[in-house]
């Protein structure tokens, strides 16, 4: 006799015999004969004493189907199988129509989810149907019954979800230094180990590129400047070599001798030794400008993720100061300055400055003229952004300068904004390590709910206890997530779990990931600060200082459970600045359908990143700096400070020099400045006109527009969605 019934989402609940009446019922009424009341209830009766103690739906159907067809009404039979078949047709309706839009290539929110990956090519489509039939399976199976229920009501978002079943990880900064000293093994052929300049650039290529297919985010090299020089070195001894080679002469007194800095100059009126190192000098800068500009060509064009999108890199960079480090870091830069194929701003790697006192900032400092030249390429370029080691979260005491192998204690991030640093079950360091996965909270939705309590305090109250809850749901769940992720094999990740990721030696290929992914971090971010303050108080937190009061004590909050669950669950947990791109405009969706538009909460098409004082807001750059500031220490999962400049940045790299004071100013972590970049794509005319239609010089049409969405760049906003061109329209300047 059947008791319980497992329903289509993996439920199970009592059963109920009424509702095979209902059905055979319709499906009589349907018929010219009518309703037999008496055959109804002898099927329904012999289905329930027939079947077994628990069955699934589709079991049950099809044992009333079966009886139909038995009994004297086939009529019946032919009517309830026409109704399954549509029921399954209105099931599977949503997923036609995503289908659809897909196939005819449409512009909108589920295509253009992610700005860096091409829906519109075959692999992009294959990639965005994968996606969107894995997503319903991870809410049948992999959910438990509150995460389905929190995010289906708009209050958590599953970040790569779709992803979820393959167990992988988000992203790792890559120790590149294994790599091109002992080679590796992706899987189909191994990697020799690198000699030259040439050889480790593209090593360091593929690496990343490997590691794409292998996560789910982003990819970063957390000290490129100090992996890559002793490959200039290399290069050099071979430069000598050949000299001697033509010449016969012996310079291997030449070999290891000391160079201030790799700088190509003439050989005019240099003789003997002198003009032999400066010869070989010219060669190798000439061989490591070369590199670097395949470095960054290649990773503009390499494609990972089934070839239809480019790998999300990153690179940290500016704190090495020997000869060799500096020819890297200044030949990266002046590629970068110069641009890719024609002379466009290469979107890939994101760069990003370790600025440094003692080592990359003031006058005086070993690397500052290198300092100056970034801030002149992120003048035209925007990049490289700029990490703020001096920040007082971002040091260590075990940073020594005169350390070698210093870069182990800088903190390194993503390009987007994720920052992988403090470490409960190990080094603290960025090396090796990366996010897990990370859910965002939507902390508006919260604050919504609380607007009709009267009384401030309690309205607060509430807000608080409702976040609480969350919080909890949401520690559980990338909990949950984790330990599917832990049983992975290492076989299952040929590069990552073999010589990228901190403690992957031990591991043989028939193990379990379990023993080393505790590295990692699990991140819970939040989105709409400003508008979940106005739904509070009246005003964000640009507006009013009780509004900030209030924004850091929650964030706060948020902070101190992250460390209550890291001691709960036993993993580093932190609370993330979430760089929402997608989920901007669909969190807003959803509690613009239930509550309706509400000014200064739900009347525009998306939520405020994170902590981000509106983009809408009319405050100076210093003002911004102010009120932002405080969350950086806060949100140690990732953040980021961006000001936005009027004018052609391309002459006055000043400007930039100044917001890089602010940050030192205000103890800021990690930040960029965004500004206008027009290229016409016909004749390559460059200018900062906002909102140009018409190149000035050739009047063509064909404009490349170029800006920054989430931390990275696009070069065109035709992958934009709505939320984000709302917000790009909406952008003021910083004075």
């Amino acid at each position: 006799m059947i008791q319980t019934v497992v329903k289509r989402d993996g439920r199970i609940v009592g059963f109920n015999e009424e509702k095979i009446i209902a059905a055979i019922r319709k499906a009589m009424l349907h018929t010219d004969k009518g309703e037999d009341m008496s055959l109804i209830r002898q099927i329904a009766d012999h289905v329930s004493f027939r079947g077994d103690a628990q069955m699934t739906v589709e079991a049950i159907q099809d044992m009333v189907e079966l009886e139909l067809m038995k009994s004297s009404r086939k009529d019946v039979a032919q009517k309830y199988i026409a109704y399954r078949n549509q029921r399954r047709i209105a099931r599977n309706a949503k997923t036609r129509d995503i289908f659809q839009e897909i196939i005819n290539i449409q512009s909108n929110d589920v295509t253009r989810e992610n700005a860096n990956m091409n829906a519109d090519t075959p692999a992009g489509m294959m990639m965005k149907f994968a996606s969107e039939t894995t997503k319903p399976y991870v809410d049948d199976f992999l959910l438990s019954e509150e995460v389905v229920d929190a995010v289906r009501h708009n209050y958590l978002h599953i970040h790569d979800k779709d992803y979820y079943p393959t167990k992988s990880l988000t992203c790792c900064q890559h120790p590149l230094d294994n790599i091109l000293l002992n080679g590796f093994n992706a899987g189909h052929g191994e990697s020799r180990p690198a000699k030259r300049i040439e050889t480790a650039s593209i090593i360091a290529c593929i690496s990343m590129e490997t590691a794409q297919n292998e996560m789910h985010g982003g990819q970063a090299i957390p000290a490129f400047d100090f992996y890559l020089a002793p490959y200039v070195r290399s290069s050099f001894i071979e430069e000598v070599k050949a000299i001697e080679e033509l010449t016969g002469a012996n310079y291997s007194h030449l070999y290891n001798k000391p160079i201030e800095d790799y700088i190509s100059q003439p050989l005019d009126f240099l003789s003997g030794d002198e003009r032999i190192m400066q010869h070989a000098i010219n060669k190798t800068v000439a061989r490591v400008h070369q590199a670097m500009e395949a470095f960054i060509h290649n990773m503009n064009t390499i494609h990972s993720r089934g070839g239809n999108q480019v790998v999300f890199s990153s690179i940290n960079y500016g704190t090495d100061t020997s000869a060799e480090g500096r020819c890297i870091m200044r030949e990266l830069l002046n590629s970068t300055y110069r641009g890719v194929g024609n002379g466009e701003t290469a979107i890939f790697p994101i760069q990003i400055w370790k600025k440094k006192r003692g080592v990359s900032y003031l006058p005086g400092d070993r690397n500052y003229d290198l300092y100056q030249l970034a801030c002149k390429v992120t003048a035209r370029r925007f990049f490289p952004n700029f990490l703020n080691l001096d920040a007082t979260f971002n040091q260590s005491e075990e940073w020594k300068a005169d350390d070698p192998k210093r870069y182990i204690h800088e903190v390194a991030t993503m390009g987007c904004r994720t920052r992988v640093y403090e470490n409960r079950f190990g080094q603290k360091t960025s090396v090796g390590r990366g996010n897990l996965s990370f859910s965002t909270i939507n902390i508006v939705r919260l604050a919504i709910e609380c607007m009709e309590v009267a009384d401030k305090e309690q309205r607060i109250s509430m807000f608080f206890a409702k976040l609480d809850s969350l919080l909890e749901i949401t520690a559980r769940q990338l909990h949950e997530r984790m330990d599917f992720q832990r049983t992975a094999f290492a076989k299952q990740f040929p590069l990552l779990m073999s010589s990228l990721w901190l403690g992957c030696e031990k591991l043989k290929a028939g193990d379990t990931i379990a023993p080393v992914i505790n590295q990692g971090t699990l991140g819970i971010g939040f989105i709409g600060l400003a508008e979940c303050l106005v739904a509070l108080t009246g005003k964000h937190h640009g507006e009013s200082e009780e509004s900030q009061e209030l924004g850091l004590r929650i964030i706060t909050y948020m902070r101190d459970r992250a460390n209550d669950f890291s001691e709960q669950y036993q993993h580093n947990y932190s609370i993330l600045a979430t760089p929402a791109e997608g989920l901007s405009g669909r969190f807003t969706r959803g509690d613009r359908k239930r509550y309706g538009v509400i000014e200064g909460v739900t009347d525009r098409d998306y939520y405020t990143n994170s902590n981000h004082v509106p983009v809408y807001y009319k405050c100076s750059a210093r003002r911004k700096a102010e009120i932002e500031a405080p969350y950086h220490d806060l949100t140690r999962g990732g953040h980021i400070f961006y000001v936005e400049i009027d004018g052609d940045a391309t002459h006055n790299p000043e400007a930039i020099m100044r917001v890089v004071d602010m940050m030192d100013e205000y103890n800021i972590g990690y930040g960029s400045v965004n500004h206008n970049r027009n290229r016409c794509l016909d004749c390559g005319h460059e200018n900062s006109t906002r909102d140009l239609q018409e190149c000035p010089k050739c009047g063509s049409k064909n404009i490349d527009k170029l800006q920054r969405i989430t931390g990275y760049l696009v070069g065109t906003t035709d992958r934009w969605n709505k939320a984000k061109l709302a917000e790009l329209n909406d952008r003021v300047i910083h004075e």
